[in-house]
């Protein structure tokens, strides 16, 4: 009988690969649209779409992490196949946030204002949205392998 991948749950998520990538994804994502709320462009559109991406992966993300620490996931098929749908749904959301961001950012020539704060948080943001979207990737990565497992 071949061996199962059991579903961590507890203080166990912060020791186990893809779930320890949780703590990551919430601080960067959370300095995302921190650093998107504090700069003020002149295209609202995008940042309000760049601000809905980030805050929804955020607030997911923290309650996908509270359901696996508090054990709700009883180690169903079905639990292995929500946590890969919803990190690959998050990537590709992230990837369309990095993009879009980063294309912002480079309309917004630094040298079109005297003050290059609003420039530098947007490239901030650019750089961190790019790493929580490799963060979401690899998250996927292994939930596919734990999926397969199963």
């Amino acid at each position: 009988m071949a061996s199962v991948m059991m579903l961590p749950s507890g203080m166990s998520i912060f020791t186990s690969v893809p779930d320890l990538l949780f703590i990551p994804e919430l601080v960067f994502g959370g300095l995302v649209w921190i650093l998107v709320a504090c700069t003020k462009v002149v295209p609202n559109n995008p940042q309000a779409y760049v601000m809905t991406v980030s805050l929804f992966c955020f607030v997911v993300t923290f309650i996908w992490m509270m359901m696996f620490l508090y054990g709700v996931h009883h180690n169903r098929t079905s639990w292995a196949t929500a946590d890969f749908v919803y990190h690959s749904t998050a990537a590709l959301l992230y990837l369309s946030v990095s993009v879009l961001l980063a294309y912002i950012t480079a309309v917004l020539s630094p040298f079109s204002d005297i003050d290059f704060t609003p420039y530098k948080l947007n490239m901030s943001a650019v750089v961190f949205s790019f790493w929580v979207t490799l963060q979401y990737i690899v998250h996927t990565a292994f939930s596919v392998i734990r999926w397969k497992s199963f």
